[in-house]
């Protein structure tokens, strides 16, 4: 049975029907869907390693290097099946579009491949070392870059208007705030992390029920968005366009030349403040998973996304999505500097904190809307769309630079003599060691220096980035194109 057959039965039709975005695509689809795996995906990117260090205590294994080069390995594997993936959907043609049917698939992988992360056994060394690279490499190689590939480009294949394109990357912007910034930033600090300490077992329990809510919630997502720049062919499979012809006309356009640079640092510096985050507010800041520290930082310090959801499209359709979000990391880099006059000191760290996430509303609510103008842009270039090749540049991204940092991250920890703690069976108690002033040095640098830096680099690649200014001529002209076939 072909795909197109498949997809046509009526309990695998989306729900969203119609040429305009509604209020049920905008609310299901792209806010409340995307929180099961984004939740479970959030989860990882602040605790795996957390549960690799301190639960696994894999930190010494190998004199240190496993958890350094095992992840950016990893990541190297994750960043071909996403060029793979990308691929796939381009080539993809359904009733349902060429992203959407992934969601669907990834519905059931990410929930399977999530338990078994944590599901590691309690045997030999090599045997732990063996079940961790694998489970890694099934949920980030396979599982979460289906997922992740197909959900990227539902924002850019849901429509050409640009105020209902902005709209979507708000809600889907906005369901990644709330999962980050009041699960994983408040909840998961305050009550979960301190209940589960260095428990095995706990961790296990927990994070098969995170995993297991990402089934439901990704049928939302498939169910409740669609494909409308995807069925202005008809779902008819036009011109092949080779692997070189969509490089050449991505490498050879500055627009997305900038956009990738400036994900990429983007990505590389928000990858190490979340791995060193928990550190910092447990060694710096506070003390060892004291359930206060960190939900005080990611409280006052998350203030303004909340606040942002109301501001930030507003000004970025008045000033433009470039210009407002240069302006904002400005306000980045001041807020970060706010923090290094006193590392130690909480209340300086929260006014830095509140400053430097103003700065950071435009990047997080309108990048997706941004890299679709892009999109377009190249369409109307070269004649052709490289949404594929796109999404596997920025799942790319996503994926091997969060190795890299993990694996930078975990490489300083053992050189600066990193003390991971021990639970105690008789007291059933965490007990956690003074980290040296090395080692709390490397938390501070990651945590609030680097982001200075990347704040004043990605400033100066937004002033290359003005896509928007012939943006409406060049959608006019790929319409009137289209009219003519």
């Amino acid at each position: 049975m072909g795909s197109k057959t498949l997809f046509a039965r009526p309990a695998l039709t989306s729900r969203i029907q119609g040429a305009s975005v509604t209020k049920k695509e905008q609310w299901l689809g792209y806010l409340v869907g995307p929180t099961g795996a984004l939740l479970l995906g959030a989860v990882l990117a602040s605790f795996l390693n957390v549960y690799y260090t301190d639960v696994l205590k894999l930190t010494g294994v190998w004199g240190g290097a496993f958890l350094a080069v095992f992840p950016i390995i990893s990541k190297v594997i994750d960043a071909v099946t996403n060029v793979l993936m990308g691929q796939i959907i381009d080539r993809t043609r359904t009733k349902e579009g060429k992203a959407r049917p992934w969601l669907l698939l990834s519905a059931v992988l990410v929930p399977v491949t999530g338990i078994l992360l944590f599901t590691v056994p309690s045997g030999s060394e090599t045997v732990q070392v063996i079940w961790v690279m694998l489970s890694y490499n099934l949920f980030y190689s396979f599982a979460f870059t289906i997922y992740n590939m197909s959900h990227t480009m539902m924002v850019p294949l849901s429509t050409r208007d640009s105020k209902e394109r902005g709209s979507l990357s708000v809600f889907n912007n906005v369901a990644s705030v709330m999962v980050s910034g009041i699960i994983v930033a408040l909840v998961f600090p305050m009550v979960v992390l301190p209940a589960m300490g260095v428990n095995k077992s706990a961790w296990i329990v927990t994070m098969s029920v995170i995993s297991i809510l990402a089934l439901p919630l990704t049928l939302l997502e498939y169910y409740y968005t669609k494909e409308r720049v995807t069925e202005e062919s008809g779902g008819e499979t036009g011109e092949s366009v080779s692997v070189g012809r969509q490089l050449k006309a991505l490498l050879t356009d500055r627009y997305w030349v900038v956009i990738i640079l400036y994900f990429l640092i983007y990505t590389l510096g928000t990858n190490l403040k979340n791995v060193s985050l928990f550190y910092y507010c447990s060694y710096v800041l506070g003390s060892y998973n004291d359930g206060i520290t960190q939900t005080m930082v990611s409280v006052i310090g998350g203030i303004p996304m909340g606040i942002g959801i109301f501001a930030v499209w507003p000004l970025a359709k008045k000033f433009g999505k470039r210009n407002v979000t240069a302006a904002g990391f400005v306000l980045y880099a001041i807020g970060g500097a706010v923090c290094l006059l006193a590392p130690r000191n909480m209340v300086v760290v929260l006014i830095g904190q509140f400053i430097k996430n103003i700065g950071g509303l435009p990047c997080a609510y309108v990048f997706m809307a941004l890299f679709a103008d892009v999109l377009d842009h190249i369409e109307w270039k070269a004649g052709f769309r490289c949404d594929g090749m796109s999404a596997s540049a920025y799942s790319i991204i996503l994926t091997v630079f969060s190795g890299i940092a993990n694996g930078l991250f975990n490489m300083c920890l053992s050189s600066a003599g990193y003390k991971a703690p021990i639970f105690d069976e008789v007291t059933q108690q965490t007990v956690a060691y003074t980290q040296n002033a090395s080692t709390q040095n490397v938390f501070i640098f990651f945590f609030l220096g680097l982001e200075i830096i990347t704040a004043v680099i990605m400033i100066a690649l937004l002033l290359f980035l003005n896509v928007e200014k012939n943006l409406p001529r060049e959608q006019a002209e790929i319409a009137a194109r289209k009219g003519h076939k």
